[in-house]
């Protein structure tokens, strides 16, 4: 498996990242937010087609159904971020990753845990939840936990280090980016022209993100084309991007000037493969998304009329069983597809079940997951809006409990995006039901333990 590049974005003007909402009068959408892992992706990809690099089509069809009608050139493409990276204090640079939500305060001890209780069956938990979460700090509104906290104290976080945050390992939007509010007047997309059609007498205001002095946008990507050497398959990163690579970026196809590294160590929180607490026989492993994760609901029927098990999605993940919690991920080493091999497809023929329950969870509120698709000749016949998902934010936790140590590791080994190697220098693991391959569902594992002990 080929390394995964890492990659630095430095926007040479504002960014626009505009979401679903409206940008009519005095409505200014949210282009000034930070931009969603996805948005990245579509730029790599297109980026890809200007290179002139060849690529091979992909069919993302299934079983019988791989006809090649869905086949998709650069269809290889996976990508991870984007993360706030500062880079102006020397040549060092540091990155920075989503809080977890159960840290409070500047310090790095989890603040809110699970609450052991005498009857979970009395309370309005959602299923298959069996704990609520408790907050240990006294009441307040001073909120001294920051948006962001960096490389160095994401993993001392992981390894359970008690101590205090420094000034330079935490940093909140505004220290990393402004908002910028303008005003536009609206254009006719079949003319060009302004103040006739579908444009006459329309203005809007919009919002625009624009870094700070000596950051950046860390990115991690890379391809896997086929290829007549290199073993087969050949990475077009590097080449796609060249020695004074541009990218253009987000709506308005803004510039970012864009640096390479190829095969350096990945600059990502190394989660836990072991040690975990054990409380009564059971071994405590928590699980942080470093990227928004989507879960889709499931419906009891295929569109095709094949009965499915229902799955309400949505802050829970598809991989858990709703009726108890059950970790429904297998363990061992993945494979390439095997349509002939139902019992073990996509893994080896040692693959395991995982003892393994989902708990407790600290969820915030969704982020929307929208876009706009063009017309594509394939599956899109006209252009127009995507299917828009609730993701779960990046920052979420969800608390296991596992049968036994060995149950633990392999729930760990399924769970960080290194597998069950901390010197991992490639994504293993993306535990999003869609849109993996655009960067959702990172996420690294720690330890916890119950509220009070």
């Amino acid at each position: 498996m080929n390394t995964t590049n890492t990659i630095l974005l430095s926007p040479q003007d504002v960014l626009f990242f505009r979401d679903g909402r409206p940008m009519e009068g005095s409505l200014a959408g949210n282009g000034a937010a930070w931009p969603l892992p996805s948005v990245i992706n579509a730029a790599l990809h297109a980026a890809l087609h200007r290179s002139g690099l060849d690529g091979h089509p992909h069919d993302h069809a299934q079983g019988g159904r791989r006809d090649r009608k869905d086949a998709r050139t650069f269809g290889s493409l996976v990508s991870e971020g984007p993360f706030p990276v500062r880079t102006n204090r020397g040549d060092m640079e540091t990155w920075f990753f989503p809080r977890p939500m159960d840290l409070c305060d500047d310090t790095l001890a989890p603040n809110l845990l699970p609450v052991k209780i005498a009857n979970s069956s009395k309370s309005n938990l959602p299923e298959p939840l069996v704990f609520p979460v408790g907050n240990q700090l006294a009441p307040t509104k001073d909120v001294k936990a920051k948006a962001w906290i960096s490389l160095k104290a994401y993993e001392a976080y992981l390894q359970g280090e008690v101590r205090s945050v420094e000034s330079m390992e935490a940093c909140d939007d505004a220290d990393c980016f402004d908002m910028e509010a303008q005003v536009g007047i609206g254009i006719d997309p079949r003319t060009g022209t302004t103040g006739q059609g579908d444009a006459a007498g329309k203005i809007y205001s919009a919002r625009y993100l624009r870094l700070r002095d000596g950051w950046n946008l860390g990115v991690f990507a890379k391809t896997d084309e086929k290829s007549d050497h290199l073993d087969g398959r050949e990475d077009l990163i590097s080449g796609m991007i060249g020695e004074n690579g541009r990218i253009l970026v987000g709506g308005q196809q803004r510039v970012c000037t864009a640096s390479v590294r190829s095969g350096s160590h990945l600059p990502l929180p190394r989660g836990r493969t072991g040690d975990f607490e054990d409380h009564e026989g059971r071994h405590l492993v928590k699980w942080a998304l470093l990227s928004p994760a989507i879960y889709p609901a499931i419906p009891d029927r295929s569109k095709d009329g094949r009965p499915m098990t229902p799955h309400t999605g949505g802050w829970l993940p598809n991989w858990v069983r709703q009726t108890d919690g059950q970790v429904m991920l297998r363990s061992g080493k993945r494979k390439r597809r095997s349509y002939g091999d139902k019992h073990h497809r996509g893994f080896e023929a040692d693959a395991g079940e995982i003892h393994a329950k989902l708990v407790s969870a600290i969820v915030p509120k969704p982020v929307v997951v929208t876009g706009w698709g063009l017309a594509n000749g394939v599956d899109r016949v006209e252009g127009g809006a995507k299917s828009s998902h609730l993701a779960v934010p990046a920052g979420a936790v969800y608390y296991f409990e596992a049968e036994s140590e060995e149950h633990a590791r392999k729930l760990a080994a399924a769970l960080n995006w290194h597998g069950d190697d901390p010197e991992a220098n490639a994504i293993m693991n993306r535990r999003s039901t869609l849109m993996g391959e655009k960067g959702f569902g990172l996420g690294v594992c720690g330890t916890w333990k119950f509220f009070g002990t």
